[in-house]
């Protein structure tokens, strides 16, 4: 098929990158999982940096966008341009922020792949297969045995971990949907080959550890300072709808008695 016939090389990367990290760095197969995911995510640090930067720009803008939405709620063409115009003015790509999940997933395909004849590669026999004593193979499916219900559960924990810290600028009800969707897939990841959800089990803990270290690195914005308190006998500020302060008039100063001067040598009485 096409598909295999464009992942041929892929694949043969990956094969060779577990064989690297198995024969010549002496780790287990399972290990040499973890390890080349370690790398893929280190070569997807500069596609993380801008990630991280589209997702506070969008969460820095989030008030804006929500006007524009609320404006031109009726007419959702002039709503996607006015959106659009808003990101070029602001230097904002909302598609940044998939980047990373994006260009996983040829990795992810070509390690399928590699799994799914893992047995005709090497020798099961003379070779462990096992990771940690929770799956005896990482290439048979993760719902084969009892002990890899342990690795699916710790598979969506992470999933739901990192879809947390990676959320933020979501909505609560397309946040909420984000954080069911990995329960609803299990059953679907159930049958996956065991070394592909250690694999993904794996990025997850990264993005789980960068989430932890974006927050720590990037400062909170300051409360805003609240204003002087007002009580009941305070007059009401009249802005006289221009955005200016109007100054209050001042009182006038209290009358004085008038004084009547008397003629001299007036006549008495």
């Amino acid at each position: 098929m096409i598909v295999f016939s464009v992942l041929q090389p892929l694949e043969d990367a990956m094969r060779a990158v577990l064989d690297f990290f198995h024969g010549t760095v002496g780790l287990p197969w399972a290990w040499a999982i973890v390890a080349t995911t370690i790398c893929v995510r280190i070569l997807l640090v500069p596609l993380t940096v801008r990630q991280i930067h589209s997702m506070q720009s969008l969460q820095k803008h989030a008030p804006e966008m929500k006007e524009i939405q609320k404006k031109y709620k009726g007419d959702r063409q002039k709503m996607n341009e006015e959106l659009m115009k808003f990101y070029r003015e602001n230097n904002i790509n909302p598609a940044a922020s998939c980047l990373p999940l994006v260009a996983q997933i040829p990795v992810f395909f070509a390690l399928y792949f590699v799994l799914r004849n893992f047995t005709n590669h090497v020798n099961p026999v003379t070779n462990d297969l096992s990771w940690l004593n929770i799956v005896p193979s990482i290439a048979d499916k993760a719902s084969s045995h009892w002990s890899g219900f342990l690795l699916l559960v710790i598979y969506a924990a992470s999933q739901v971990l990192s879809t947390w810290f990676m959320s933020t600028t979501m909505d609560k009800v397309q946040r909420g949907i984000m954080l069911v969707l990995p329960l609803v897939f299990i059953t679907v990841v159930a049958n996956f080959p065991a070394g592909l959800v250690l694999y993904w089990v794996t990025t997850n803990l990264w993005t789980v550890g960068q989430g932890l270290i974006t927050r720590r690195l990037v400062p909170k914005t300051p409360a805003p300072v609240p204003g002087p308190k007002r009580s009941s006998r305070t007059p009401p500020k009249d802005d006289g709808g221009n955005g200016t302060r109007r100054e209050e008039p001042k009182p006038k100063p209290a009358a004085q008695p008038r004084r009547v001067k008397r003629k001299k040598g007036g006549a008495r009485r």
